[in-house]
């Protein structure tokens, strides 16, 4: 015989509402059906009465009266039938993780696989991430995104509290992003700043961005720092690139700016005539988000390191630059 349950609020739930509440733990519990057991005061909050927008905090109890079998959580419920069949997803996200605890996830996110959906893009980690929903039926959330040809370091929350801590700390700049990148040329001087104003704008091969004059409508501010790490024959360098703003395409669109464009990108590479690509060199983005650091949401900080893709490490040793030379 279904018994009342007193349900403990856990601490990733803290501050979520109570009909969201309902809807991640009982899953088939209609909205009118939730309504009605909250008016006649059948749901209540450490034996009070409740309403649907009463937002829960930690520690609490949630008494939750006897509830139809069918509406109730079942092993497995939440996984979509796309999760069930393609069992692919769970099989790439294992590959690409590089760090795991209780709220975080760390990938290494390989090139030329899309962080999120968009026109002609069906696959994409946000939807690969519905084959981790946890016993709740949470989907670990995005807290950021590199673009689908750069390859390397993507944070995930793994809770909704987590989530929350994490992009406070991207939107406050309390993280650091370093990049590795492979360009045209050597910069000079060695190290310095890149400050522009980006605009986006409509191409026929898609959106681009370009830099603009200060007070362009939909222009923004725009911040990179980078060094030479080392240099092949004075004709390409290795940079670490920092981003210290997170526009769409800042780094690749900085490094052509200063004229010395990232190899492979396919937007922003334009070469003169009398360039040659590399032979034995792939003609594929060389931009590797390399580290990340950023402040863990229980305390202490992340720093995690993701391993060049393979299309880099081909170049890397055509052109003699050893990793041990970057002083990670």
């Amino acid at each position: 015989m279904a018994t009342v349950a007193q349900v403990r609020v856990e601490p990733d739930e803290s501050g979520m509402r109570l009909d969201r509440w309902f809807k991640v733990h009982y899953p088939g519990l209609g909205f009118g059906h939730l309504q009605k057991l909250l008016r006649s005061g059948q749901i209540r909050i450490d034996g009070g009465r409740a309403k649907s927008d009463s937002r829960l905090q930690a520690g609490q109890i949630v008494r939750v009266p006897p509830i139809a079998a069918d509406t109730a959580p079942t092993l497995g419920q939440g996984l979509t039938p796309n999760t069930i069949r393609n069992r692919q997803d769970d099989d790439v996200l294992s590959q690409m993780l590089i760090y795991e605890d209780d709220k975080v996830f760390v990938f290494n996110k390989p090139a030329g696989l899309a962080v999120q959906g968009g026109s002609g893009i069906s696959r994409h980690v946000d939807n690969m991430l519905e084959a981790w929903r946890n016993r709740r039926g949470e989907k670990p959330r995005l807290v950021h995104r590199i673009d689908r040809d750069t390859s390397g370091v993507l944070v995930v929350a793994r809770t909704r509290s987590a989530a929350v801590a994490l992009t406070r700390a991207f939107r406050k700049r309390d993280t650091r992003k370093v990049y590795w990148a492979i360009v045209k040329g050597v910069p000079s001087p060695a190290a310095g700043r890149i400050s522009t104003y980006l605009v986006k704008e409509a191409t026929p091969d898609g959106d681009r961005m370009r830099v603009a004059r200060h007070g362009e409508e939909g222009a923004d501010h725009a911040l990179s720092h980078y060094r030479v790490i080392d240099q092949a024959a004075q004709r390409f360098a290795w940079l670490e690139m920092e981003p210290h703003t997170g526009r769409t395409h800042q780094l690749r669109v900085h490094a052509a700016h200063i004229g010395h464009p990232i190899l492979g990108d396919p937007k922003y590479f334009e070469a003169d005539t009398n360039f040659e690509f590399p032979g034995g060199v792939q003609k594929r983005l060389h931009l590797h988000a390399r580290r990340i650091f950023i402040p863990h949401p229980d305390g202490g900080m992340i720093d995690q390191v993701a391993a060049l893709p393979p299309h880099m490490v081909q170049t890397f040793n055509l052109f003699g630059f050893d990793e041990a030379t970057s002083e990670d």
